[in-house]
């Protein structure tokens, strides 16, 4: 199954070599859409085959490709839209100072993408996920390196997604499948990738961003790497549902045996009576979870060791245990660790660090001062949570003040919820300051097709050699700003 040098080398050519099949938007649209027909179609046999493959059973595999599907019709409903291509045109002024030629932009592809799969999603982060449904959309054929965990689902799903493509007369190369460590490697490096989209560890994640600069023609790499999400409990929230919020968090810690990206990872909880009511409820939600199977023994046995080597630390106690349940299930567990603990730097950093897998640290604070201390020394985050009362969501007491310290830290902050589902939808971010990710785009939403476009304008152009999206006519009846006005 891995992939040669050369079998790389064919597999960018032929995705560069289909380049001109995109351009026409209609064409994009309805090729989405026969994907998203395409595995609805298939479904059956996808599930099974992903559930074989990553234990995550039918029921949570069968609402991915669900997921799946939409995003691939939302992105084609994108395409006919047409507001993606950012039209802009100005007609010359000589009274301007300085004066203003006649100049039209638009945004065009930049070329083959490679998209890095990721293990927990097998479907909507994979060979037919968000980056490559986005890459599409934007008129850029991909390459996909496939992830190890789920080798003959994206084979399945790759040539779903080609026969889609032979129905509109586009070659089945749009969409390229590569497998191997080597050749995730000898991906990033080809000079006919234009750019790439990653979600998996900040390990990896790193090697292949700084690859992706060291190249002689360096390239945009949007990547998601890791994050904390960190959750903080107001007093008076604590005081108002300390067992609401209690199961609440258990059941977003422990969702997918506590492998989502966006799993609270790291929740600052008041000390007292109020608090300690808020973690005897989690301890009892999170000690009737059942043990659950990881995507792979390799980040199983990472998780082992994870939590051991958090639970070493002095003054880190272990209300409910998480480690190794069966012989490949883990089970579900907690931390806690007084605040003051993580004022500075040193070995408590290690719990600033997600730690993948059913398992959440319970940071208790004294005062608001040792909350915000321990938010100072956050990295980067795809989400953060605050949890507030009713009369602090009302706008008293501190509720706008601790929105604004939260912002900063992630590039989605909720309240009084929970950050696990990530909704995919036009207003959607999914990402956050690095490490959280590389680039400041999102990978979830309308907007995640952004990242594979670059803007171009022409001055002067004549009109019979400018492109249709440009002309002052607008035959394609595109959403655009015409001589400052805009027009829909």
């Amino acid at each position: 199954m891995e992939a040669t040098a050369q079998e790389v080398d064919a597999a960018v050519r032929a995705a560069h070599s289909a380049r001109g099949a995109l351009a026409d938007r209609a064409v994009r649209s309805a090729f989405l859409r026969s994907a998203a027909a395409g595995l609805d179609a298939a479904r059956d046999g996808l599930v099974e085959t992903a559930d074989a493959e990553t234990a995550l059973g039918p029921v949570r595999l069968t609402g991915e490709l669900a997921r799946t599907g939409y995003q691939l019709r939302a992105f084609a409903d994108i395409v006919d839209e047409g507001a993606f291509l950012d039209v802009v045109i100005n007609h010359p002024d000589a009274t301007a100072t300085p004066p203003i030629p006649d100049l039209r932009r638009y945004k065009i592809p930049l070329g083959v993408v490679a998209v890095y799969s990721a293990s927990n999603f097998p479907f909507a982060f994979s060979v037919a996920g968000g980056d490559t449904a986005s890459a599409l959309a934007a008129g850029c054929p991909v390459v996909v390196k496939a992830h190890p965990d789920h080798p003959a689902l994206s084979e399945l799903v790759a040539k779903v997604l080609r026969r889609a493509a032979a129905e509109h007369g586009i070659p089945e190369g749009v969409v390229g499948l590569v497998h191997g460590f080597e050749a995730g490697v000898e991906l990033i490096r080809h000079p006919l990738v234009a750019a790439a989209g990653f979600t998996g560890s900040v390990r990896g994640g790193r090697a292949l961003f700084d690859a992706a600069a060291a190249r002689p023609v360096p390239i945009p790499f949007h990547g998601e790497l890791g994050s904390l999400n960190p959750v903080l409990v107001t007093q008076a929230a604590a005081a108002e549902r300390a067992e609401e919020i209690g199961i609440g968090l258990a059941g977003s810690m422990t969702l997918g045996a506590g492998q989502f990206c966006v799993k609270p990872g790291l929740v600052l909880v008041p000390s007292g009576a109020a608090g300690d009511g808020l973690v005897k409820a989690l301890t009892d939600a999170v000690s009737n979870t059942e043990a659950g199977v990881l995507l792979d023994h390799r980040m199983r046995d990472n998780f082992i060791a994870g939590v051991a080597e958090r639970a070493r630390l002095t003054d880190v106690d272990s209300p409910v245990t998480p480690g190794a349940g069966g012989e490949h299930t883990v089970s579900a567990g907690f931390l806690t660790v007084p605040a003051n603990r993580l004022a500075t730097q040193g070995a408590y950093d290690l719990l600033l660090e997600e730690c993948f897998g059913p398992v959440t640290v319970v940071v208790r604070y004294e005062d608001e001062a040792e909350a915000t201390a321990v938010l100072s020394r956050l990295p980067g985050n795809l989400t953060a949570t605050v949890q507030l009362s009713a009369e602090e969501a009302a706008g008293q007491g501190r509720g706008a003040e601790l929105l604004a310290e939260l912002t900063p830290l992630a590039g989605r902050v909720l309240v009084n919820g929970w950050p696990t589902g990530v909704a995919v939808a036009p207003a959607q971010h999914h990402g956050g300051p690095y490490p959280a990710t590389t680039s400041t785009s999102t990978s979830v939403g309308g907007t995640a097709i952004e990242r594979w476009l670059r803007p171009v304008v022409y001055q002067n152009a004549p009109r019979a050699l400018l492109p249709a999206e440009l002309k002052d006519d607008n035959p394609l009846g595109l959403p655009r700003r015409f001589n400052g006005v805009l027009e829909r």
